[in-house]
């Protein structure tokens, strides 16, 4: 039996709705744009303007695209592919981090593997590698992004883990239950991991923000999804010809990048602190 049974455990505490504030943005936000298929009011197919018709013309609040379809019903559908993608990008990578960061600081020798590989993996440039990946993946689009976006992302956030759990491996309590026959499992998820929660989450707050920009930007160069597919990054490339006949097309899906990243951010950084107090109290 461990020794860390004798252990006091703090009693966990929910967040009070105070600290809870700066994540309602976010939620609302990310609500908004998995619902909005529900509340289109046209097809995202279907031109209801003249090509970059004025906002209110034909029945559309924001106007219209290139090709007279509404911008608000494409801007409505075009975010929840977005958001999809990035939370699927950030639980995959937060996943893969956490794990190989807690065996890193336990296992020399894969600690050292774990290092030379994100050492290695760092050195090449974000776009680049996207680049290599989408137009190398058969038939590319979103997943050869989220591929890449996944592969890129996850030697950066090794490192951060690994940083933050080397203290923890050298405390008495990891000392202890590795003296009494605790196996390189347990030490990882039992011992080291409860006490990176704040590391966690923040991290998993960073990465969906890089993984909503990774996207968003291989959405531009046309290297995830493909006209005529709503999609908030696509929208501005495909509007930028016409921002000055109507600026929301392309002003529209920028907001809506930018507040999602910087709500998703400020949520992340609301939360982890909570978390690092209770962790702290072990």
């Amino acid at each position: 039996m461990s020794t860390t049974a004798t252990t006091t455990r703090p009693h966990t505490r929910r967040p009070r709705p105070r600290a809870l504030a700066p994540a309602l943005p976010a939620l609302l936000l990310v609500l908004l744009a998995l619902t909005g298929p529900l509340l289109a009011a046209h097809p995202v197919d279907r031109p209801v303007t003249a090509p970059y018709g004025e906002a209110g013309a034909g029945g559309a609040p924001l106007g219209g695209d290139q090709l007279g379809r509404d911008v608000l019903s494409r801007l409505l559908h075009g975010g929840s592919a977005l958001i999809g993608s990035a939370l699927v990008v950030a639980a995959v990578v937060t996943f893969l981090a956490t794990l190989l960061g807690c065996f890193a600081v336990l296992s020399p020798r894969l600690g050292r593997l774990v290092e030379r590989a994100a050492d290695t993996a760092i050195l090449l440039p974000s776009v680049l590698g996207i680049m290599l990946v989408a137009l190398a993946w058969p038939g590319g689009g979103r997943l050869a992004v989220s591929v890449a976006a996944v592969v890129l992302g996850t030697p950066y956030a090794v490192r951060i883990v690994a940083g933050a759990a080397a203290p923890l491996a050298a405390t008495g309590f990891v000392e202890a239950a590795t003296a009494s026959g605790e196996r390189l499992v347990h030490l990882a998820l039992r011992e080291i991991l409860p006490n990176l929660r704040a590391t966690v989450l923040a991290l998993f707050g960073l990465r969906f923000v890089e993984a909503v920009y990774v996207i968003a930007m291989a959405g531009f160069l046309q290297l995830g999804p493909r006209p005529p597919e709503a999609d908030w990054a696509l929208m501005i490339r495909e509007n930028g010809p016409g921002i000055l006949l109507n600026p929301w097309a392309v002003l529209a899906p920028g907001l809506a990048i930018g507040l999602l990243a910087v709500g998703v951010n400020l949520a992340a950084n609301a939360l982890a602190p909570a978390t690092a107090r209770r962790a702290a109290l072990r």
